[in-house]
């Protein structure tokens, strides 16, 4: 009878124990995953209209920074000194980027952007006779990202005011819109 009592002790230990263990493992994976794999954003501003909309929350994948180079039009978030911001990235490194009549030129060649139309459309609707007012040649330094927001006129950004970002001010690409639930979508 005595032995029982001790066999039900040690397994309600064993037992707390593993229960212990599991959580502390669910906690290191989750901070892992958190601080190094993916990060939840909040879209703070209108400066990506209609790509993203102000208040959505977005996933970003931090991985991208280790393991590959990004690539131009990949939509990143920026680290700040006091904030993050969500752009695009237009110029990548040693490129030359110009806007000349609403058309981006990246090394003198005419650069395609499709997720502009809304806003183009737009933009001709209000009255304005282009969506980006002309800038540059700009020469993006060997060590540094030229990005824009998809709404022009109203996006602060590497023409006017936020300067140009390294690659370790780039947190991560942004992979999907998680919330509202009713706008789950991919970002692209």
């Amino acid at each position: 009878n005595h032995s029982k009592s001790e066999k039900e002790k040690t397994s309600k230990k064993s037992a707390v124990l593993d229960w212990a263990k599991a959580i502390i493992i669910a906690v290191v994976l989750a901070l892992l995953i958190r601080n190094f794999l993916f990060a939840p954003y909040l879209v703070d501003g209108r400066s990506m209209d209609p790509t993203l909309h102000d208040r959505e929350r977005i996933f970003v994948n931090m991985t991208v920074k280790y393991i590959s180079d990004f690539k131009r039009g990949q939509i990143v978030v920026l680290n700040g000194e006091n904030e993050h911001y969500v752009k695009r990235i237009i110029g990548l490194p040693g490129d030359t980027v110009q806007m000349k009549n609403d058309q981006l030129y990246i090394n003198g060649k005419k650069v395609s952007e499709p997720y502009l139309a809304a806003n183009k459309h737009k933009a001709k609707q209000e009255g304005y006779d282009r969506l980006t007012e002309d800038f540059g040649p700009v020469k993006v330094p060997d060590d540094k990202y030229f990005v824009m927001g998809d709404n022009r006129r109203e996006s602060m950004d590497s023409r006017n005011g936020l300067g140009l970002f390294t690659k370790k001010q780039i947190a991560g690409t942004s992979k999907f819109v998680f919330f509202p639930f009713n706008e789950i979508r991919k970002t692209k």
